[in-house]
């Protein structure tokens, strides 16, 4: 026997191992060296030029320049985001169609009475993009100078203050729910269709304050139209240092803070997934990034999975409490 003849099991034993490795991990082969080999898109259940959009399309934008293929945005808004969910997780979970979900989402849970879809089973999460506030806001020519003013103004007349958001059952609408448990006041809560809508109402002294986003109230704030009372989270935001909390105005344990997020359908091999969240990390901790976010109000910051899994879980059981509460007819 020669040499040549003895080596030949040993080859032939090492072709085959070599051979079981790989159909053993088809998805790490696939997705550590082809992933993404064509373009990717984000489904948002939002219309252009919101947060959750400008978001999303920044995102999308590193993305691209990261991972080397096309990242875009698609919009598909209504129906409490619904129609933007069943596009997702209807699509193979290979990691080239993904979902930007947010609060919202958690607020469909208990505000649909059958919510075709559940968050927690049917997408696979990426990572956090950014978290925001809402701000408390009054008009410039209100007798109200701080939030306290207008909390002992609520006690002394309870029900006759109004108090202005978008529709019902928005994340704004549900912050103003909460603002009356928590500080133990009665208003009355006027819903809107549109923040265009509040901000008139608000300027011509209709209501006397406004919950929204600070990207919605940025240039009336600036040019001294509106004046913040409060922002929502636990501790003062980047976006408005200058601003007290409502724990700092005397409203114990008052907590609100929104995010958007990163989702695949459930099923995503998690080698993509991984990928996917890396990627992410890097981005959110860009200057760049984290200035053009702070612009609008969002304190970019990323997540593992679990965390936001269960970031989205908390808010399911909050904003459920509070529908209850409040008394909000179910969709």
């Amino acid at each position: 026997m020669t040499s040549v003849d003895r080596a030949l099991p040993r080859i032939f034993f090492a072709v085959i191992f070599a051979l079981a490795a790989l159909a053993a991990s088809p998805h790490q082969a696939c997705a550590e060296t082809a992933y993404p080999d064509k373009a990717v898109r984000i489904v948002l259940p939002f219309a252009a030029g919101g947060v959750a959009d400008i978001t999303a399309r920044i995102v999308a934008e590193k993305l691209g320049d990261k991972l080397g293929q096309r990242f875009y945005v698609e919009n598909q808004a209504g129906a409490g985001g619904i129609a933007a969910a069943r596009t997702v997780i209807s699509s193979p979970p290979d990691g080239y169609t993904l979902a930007l979900l947010s609060n919202g989402t958690a607020v469909s849970v208990s505000l649909f009475k059958k919510l075709p879809f559940d968050p927690l089973r049917y997408f696979e999460p990426i990572s956090s993009l950014g978290f925001f506030d809402f701000v408390f806001a009054t008009g410039a020519a209100s007798e109200f100078k701080t939030l306290a003013e207008f909390i002992a103004a609520a006690k002394a007349k309870p029900g006759a203050l109004n108090v202005g958001t978008i529709n019902i059952g928005s994340t704004q609408n549900l912050s103003a729910e909460l603002f009356k448990t928590a500080a133990g006041i009665d208003f009355t809560i006027i819903p809107y269709r549109a923040t265009p809508e509040i901000q008139v109402s608000l300027l011509q002294g209709d209501i006397a304050l406004m919950i929204d986003s600070y990207s919605s109230m940025k240039g009336n704030l600036a040019d001294n139209k509106f004046r913040a009372l409060a922002s929502s989270g636990p501790v003062r935001s980047e976006s408005t240092p200058e601003v007290a909390t409502l724990r700092e105005s005397g409203v114990a344990d008052y907590d609100v803070v929104s995010w958007n997020a990163l989702f695949a359908p459930a099923g995503t091999p998690p080698e993509i997934v991984n990928k996917l969240n890396g990627a992410l990390r890097e981005i959110l901790a860009d200057a760049e990034v984290k200035k053009r976010l702070i612009e609008l109000g969002i304190e970019a910051k990323a997540s593992t999975p679990q965390e936001i899994s269960a970031r989205l879980k908390s808010d399911i059981d909050k904003w459920q409490k509070v529908i209850e509460k409040a008394g909000i007819q179910r969709q």
